[in-house]
């Protein structure tokens, strides 16, 4: 049982990460109708806003070391910490919350610059030109984020006070030393809060529901006088953004090299793919279900039982899900079903 909770729990937040990029996936398709395979170089550079923001807290000046009086040594010593003392080491360890402050404009403008300058251009290309700019578009990302950063991957630490480990075990009543890191449950909350502001967004407010009919009939929209292009602008700028902030806070769990964005996208197409091209609700059920599922088939009751099962579980479930249902869970009559 011990494990069995800590499996779940470790689905539920990996579950949570497929689901965040997996709702920008399907925002973009539902609104565009465009295959984007450069997301999960958004959900990378994500990453690597966290990564800035801690170089940018701790930028330094090098100060006399006086603990040291034989000869004259220096040490380097953030200028926050020179300008505000504690308070100032306080932000530093807050560097991976703070990042959002830094991705939150920067992703918000890549998306904005990425659908006027590339995406528009192949609203009614065929489906194979869109994979081909757009996965060219994610190889130009990651070199760019390579040459800037480095090749190796680049560590991003939680908050000091939330890098230890919650006693689980003592919340569901159960006997044991049963542990999980405070920010793995952050995540998962972090997740949980973000899914449900774009279902808000897109459910409970007039802009929302006018992009929602857009996704029904684009042409019946633009001709009551709305500027339906202008606002399916805004939803790409918003799925970027969503995959950007995913990226950032996942950071200190994962640390983000240049190719983290594409193991990612696989996993996430397959997700969007079970849970129904388009359906926003699909994409989630089947984010949190393939996490759990892939999760529970690390155990190494499982592995002994199935050799490598961890690695392949999530196609499998693909493939007998579409034999069944061609749509998805969730999907759309005639979307994806011949």
């Amino acid at each position: 049982m011990d494990a069995l909770l800590l499996q779940l729990l470790n689905g539920l937040d990996k579950g949570g990460a497929y689901a965040l990029i997996a709702l920008g996936l399907t925002l973009i398709f539902g609104t565009l109708g465009v295959v984007n395979f450069a997301h999960g170089a958004l959900f990378m550079i994500g990453a690597f806003c966290a990564v800035a923001a801690g170089q940018l807290l701790t930028l330094s000046a090098p100060v006399r070391d006086t603990s040291i009086t034989v000869f004259e040594a220096y040490k380097d010593v953030p200028y926050l910490q020179l300008w505000f003392g504690a308070a100032g080491a306080r932000l530093i360890d807050l560097a991976v919350p703070l990042s959002l402050l830094l991705a939150l404009p920067v992703m918000l403008l890549l998306g904005v610059a990425i659908e006027r300058g590339l995406i528009r251009h192949f609203y009614h290309r065929s489906a194979a030109d869109q994979i081909l700019v757009t996965f060219g578009l994610a190889i130009v990302l990651q070199e760019i984020v390579k040459a800037w950063f480095g090749a190796n991957a680049i560590p991003a630490p939680a908050p000091a006070a939330l890098s230890g480990s919650a006693d689980v075990g003592a919340w569901f009543g159960l006997g044991g030393d049963i542990t999980y890191p405070w920010w793995r449950l952050v995540y998962l909350g972090f997740a949980l809060v973000v899914i449900a502001a774009v279902f808000a967004f897109l459910h409970l407010t007039t802009f929302g529901m006018v992009v929602r009919a857009g996704m029904r009939d684009r042409e019946t929209v633009g001709l009551l006088g709305i500027d339906i292009q202008r606002r399916f602008t805004i939803v790409f700028a918003v799925a970027v953004l969503v995959a950007g902030i995913a990226g950032a806070m996942y950071a200190p769990i994962l640390a983000p090299d240049y190719h983290m964005g594409m193991e990612f996208l696989v996993l996430s197409f397959v997700v969007v793919v079970v849970g129904g091209m388009g359906s926003l609700g699909g994409a989630v059920l089947a984010g949190f279900l393939l996490g759990v599922l892939q999760s529970l088939a690390s155990m190494n009751e499982v592995k002994s039982l199935f050799p490598r099962i961890d690695q392949i579980v999530i196609y499998a479930v693909a493939v007998v899900i579409l034999l069944v249902r061609p749509r998805g869970l969730m999907g759309r009559v005639g979307v994806m079903e011949t």
